[in-house]
C-alpha cells in the first residue's frame, strides 16, 4: 500500500448538489480505491488562471491505495465523470462540477505524457499546500527536498501575486480528521450521493 495525497476542488454544482455535497460525496467514493485516513478542512479559495469564475472549494486527502498511478488518474477520472466533469471540454482552468488530482504518490516522480508526479504547480498554488500542509506538514516534496510547511512558507514569503486567499470553511457535509491516529471515520453515504 503506497499513501497518497489527492487534491479535490469544484466551484459549480454538480448532479448531486453545491461544491461542498460534492466534495463530502466524492470523498467517500475515493474508499471504493483505497483507504481514506485523513481528510483536510474544506478551504474557499479564489480561482487561479481564468478570474472570472465563482470561488472554489479546496481540500486534501490522504489515500492508502495498492493502485499504480496510472490506474490511479483513470479511477480518478471516473469518478470526476459520476460527478458530472468530461476534461475534454470546457475552459481550461475553468469552472468544474469536480477536480481531482494526484499531488504526491509517496517520494515517486514520475513525468508522463497524462501524469506527473509531483503534481507539477503544487509549490505555487496555496489552495493546495494549505491543505495538504494541515494533513501532512512535515512531508518532504521530492526532487525539491522541502516539507510542505517549507513550501507554503517560500509561497507566502513570495511576490503579492503568488499568494492565494484560502479561508477555512465549516460544513456539516465534511468530516475533517486527522491522520496516523486510526482515528478517523468517514461518513456514511447519504441519500443524495450518485450510484447508492
Amino acid at each position: 500500500m503506497q499513501t497518497t495525497y489527492i487534491g479535490m476542488g469544484a466551484n459549480i454544482p454538480s448532479p448531486i448538489g453545491l461544491p461542498e455535497a460534492t466534495l463530502a460525496a466524492a470523498a467517500d467514493r475515493l474508499s471504493s480505491i483505497g483507504r481514506v485516513i485523513c481528510r483536510s478542512t474544506l478551504y474557499s479559495t479564489k480561482p487561479v488562471g481564468f478570474a472570472d469564475q465563482p470561488r472554489f472549494v479546496n481540500a486534501v486527502i490522504a489515500l492508502e491505495t495498492s493502485l499504480s498511478p496510472g490506474t490511479l488518474i483513470d479511477a480518478l477520472l471516473d469518478i470526476e465523470r459520476v460527478f458530472g466533469r468530461d476534461r475534454s471540454t470546457g475552459i481550461q482552468n475553468g469552472p468544474r462540477t469536480l477536480d481531482l488530482d494526484i499531488l504526491l504518490f509517496g517520494t515517486l516522480v514520475l513525468h508522463q505524457s497524462n501524469l506527473d508526479i509531483p503534481h507539477p504547480r503544487l509549490a505555487e498554488r496555496a489552495f493546495v499546500l494549505v491543505p495538504l500542509q494541515e494533513v501532512a506538514p512535515q512531508l518532504v516534496v521530492v526532487p525539491r527536498q522541502r516539507t510542505v510547511t517549507q513550501l507554503l512558507q517560500d509561497l507566502r514569503n513570495g511576490p503579492r501575486d503568488a499568494k492565494d486567499e484560502v479561508i477555512p470553511l465549516q460544513s456539516d457535509l465534511w468530516c475533517a480528521g486527522p491522520c496516523g491516529h486510526g482515528d478517523f471515520v468517514p461518513r456514511r453515504p447519504g441519500p443524495t450521493d450518485p450510484d447508492r
